[in-house]
C-alpha cells in the first residue's frame, strides 16, 4: 500500500501542491478530515508543520475522543468540526469529491470555511474517474 501511495503522490506532484498549500494557507487554521492510510503516509513522509493544523477529524472518531491525540493532532469529531470554526478543511482521502460537496452544503454552508483536497487529483484523472461511474 505504501508503494501505491508513494507512486500516486509522485504522479499528482504532491510536493509541489503542498508548497502551494503552505503559501495559500499561511496564517489560516486548518482541520484535516480523514485519518486513514493517505493522511498517515503524508504525515510520515512530508513536512506538514507549515500548515496550522488545529485538529484531525474522521467519522470514526466519537465525541468521547474529542481532544485526545491522534498522530500528534487533536481529535475533533466530525459533528463538532463547525464549532472549531476552521478557515479551511483539508480532505485527506482519495475519493474526496462527495465529501467536499457534503461539507460545503451540509456542514459549512453560510460560513467562511473553505474545503479543499489535501492531495488533489489532476483534472484528466478526475474526469476519467467521474465518467467511469
Amino acid at each position: 500500500m505504501d508503494g501505491d501511495l508513494k507512486k500516486h503522490l509522485e504522479h499528482i506532484k504532491f510536493e509541489k501542491y503542498l508548497t502551494k498549500l503552505n503559501k495559500r494557507l499561511k496564517n489560516k487554521t486548518v482541520v484535516v478530515y480523514g485519518s486513514g492510510a493517505l493522511f498517515q503516509y503524508i504525515q510520515e513522509h512530508y513536512d506538514l508543520s507549515k500548515l496550522n493544523i488545529i485538529g484531525i477529524s474522521d467519522m470514526k472518531f466519537s465525541p468521547e475522543q474529542e481532544g485526545q491525540d491522534f498522530l500528534g493532532y487533536r481529535i475533533i469529531p466530525k459533528n463538532k468540526m463547525k464549532e472549531y470554526n476552521p478557515d479551511v478543511v483539508l480532505v485527506a482521502t482519495l475519493q474526496y469529491l462527495g465529501i467536499i460537496e457534503d461539507f460545503e452544503i451540509n456542514i459549512f454552508d453560510k460560513t467562511k470555511t473553505k474545503v479543499y483536497p489535501l492531495a488533489r487529483i489532476p483534472l484528466a484523472d478526475l474526469i476519467r474517474e467521474i465518467w467511469s461511474k
